[in-house]
């Protein structure tokens, strides 16, 4: 199953058309009635949908109660920015404000800003110590997303913070689609990557994570319980700019294109 909203409302998504969910009004509440949502799904009628492109879908989920975000979950990315591996996930937050749909024109702030593509788990039904075996029945889907950083705000200080430099307006863009784990092949090695104008400046596979996608469901959630639209950003791999030499940034009418295989692509152009 293939979810997304249009003009607020939750949609189901197939081959290019957009089916309206009954009482699709309220995102999160309809994600916590997801066993619902599913069994509808099986024999929705998509001959009312309405046709719809990607930049005419919203984020899958527009308003999520919290975003949390990982640091440091792929070794290469860890050791370009010159920090052993964690022995514990790193955990941050970007503020729900900065959620943004799938193909967007995003301001640039003053400073150095810079992509991080991610695959983000969409919790459905979610839960309070989610034991790790039972963690991906707890999630409705996958998407794509991009951790947007402006690093001169997110580095700043002693210790540097995290949250306020990936959490500018435009800064946490998802979509086009979440697709329920069932849909793919192996839900724990996706392929992806991102592209800024031709070149691919990062790509790997979910399977490369130091903490897979189950863990951080069951390690989040033994803290925090995790609610109906909450997002887990699981972490990007190594080619970021900032660890490039020279660093190289986001500049204005520049593209990145993030893809996700069995997922779909975001774009966003800068200004």
């Amino acid at each position: 199953m293939r979810f997304g909203t249009l003009g607020g409302r939750l949609v189901l998504v197939k081959d290019g058309l957009a089916l309206d969910v009954e009482d699709g009004g309220d995102v999160n509440a309809a994600l916590g009635r997801f066993d619902e949502l599913v069994a509808w799904a099986a024999t929705a009628d998509f001959s009312t949908g309405k046709a719809v492109t990607d930049a005419e879908l919203g984020p899958p989920v527009p308003h999520p109660r919290q975003v949390f975000a990982v640091a440091l979950n792929y070794r290469p990315h860890a050791a370009e920015a010159g920090f052993q591996a964690p022995e514990e996930p790193l955990i941050f937050t970007k503020f729900p404000s900065c959620i943004a749909g799938p193909v967007t024109e995003v301001t640039l702030p003053p400073g150095k800003p810079d992509w991080e593509i991610e695959v983000v788990a969409v919790i459905g039904r979610g839960g309070y110590a989610i034991p790790r075996e039972q963690a991906w029945s707890a999630i409705a889907g996958l998407t794509v997303g991009q951790d947007l950083s402006e690093r001169a705000s997110q580095l700043r200080g002693t210790p540097a913070q995290f949250s306020l430099g990936k959490s500018f307006p435009g800064f946490g863009p998802i979509g086009p689609v979440a697709v329920t784990p069932d849909e793919f092949a192996d839900r724990d090695d996706i392929g992806f990557e991102c592209r800024l104008g031709d070149e691919v400046v990062q790509h790997g596979r979910t399977s490369q994570m130091i903490f897979p996608v189950d863990d951080l469901v069951a390690r989040i959630s033994a803290v925090c319980p995790l609610l109906p639209g909450d997002l887990i950003f699981t972490g990007t791999p190594a080619g970021v700019g900032n660890r490039r030499n020279p660093p190289r940034y986001l500049q204005p009418g520049e593209t990145l294109v993030s893809r996700v295989d069995g997922i779909g692509e975001i774009r966003q152009t800068f200004r």
